[in-house]
């Protein structure tokens, strides 16, 4: 691999580490105080498991975004790809802030309807440049199938 190669593939790595680090910040004080106190489905996860799922999503999400991006801004469909990553990626963080951060489930249930559509659609412009990297997002999105349906229960149980 190239040091370019190896250059891009470290930026992508890092802005999506870099996304689910602030994500964190907005998460990480409510654990213990708000969520704890929400009334959850049996189906919930400890949470010690949602950091190294979403760890390990960021960085199939990060080398998804390098393979798209190694093809070259003149390739075809390129720019649109990574424009509809990008649209993702700050829904993603959004979500943390909605949930945690301002403590609405409510708010947070709307928007991960957004944010599941956004990342089908990137789904789709990833696989019009690179099927590998399109593929490499399905967990992404198989996970937050399972957010919402979690929110989605976690709003219902506490309103």
């Amino acid at each position: 691999m190239t040091l370019r190669r190896v250059i891009k593939l470290i930026v992508a790595l890092a802005v999506c580490q870099i996304a689910g680090l602030v994500g964190s910040l907005f998460t990480t004080p409510a654990l213990a105080g708000w969520y704890a106190a929400l009334e959850k489905p049996g189906f919930t996860p400890p949470n010690w498991v949602f950091s190294p799922v979403w760890i390990g999503l960021f960085v199939l999400m990060a080398v998804a975004a390098f393979l798209v991006w190694n093809k070259g801004f003149s390739t075809k469909g390129v720019k649109t790809a990574l424009a509809f990553f990008g649209i993702q990626l700050l829904l993603n963080v959004l979500w943390s802030i909605l949930f945690f951060g301002c403590r609405s489930p409510f708010l947070a249930l709307v928007e991960i309807v957004t944010l599941w559509l956004a990342i089908a659609v990137t789904i789709l412009t990833f696989y019009r440049v690179s099927k590998p990297a399109a593929f490499m997002l399905v967990p992404y999105l198989l996970w937050v199938t399972f957010t919402a349906t979690l929110s989605f229960a976690i709003f219902r149980l506490n309103t």
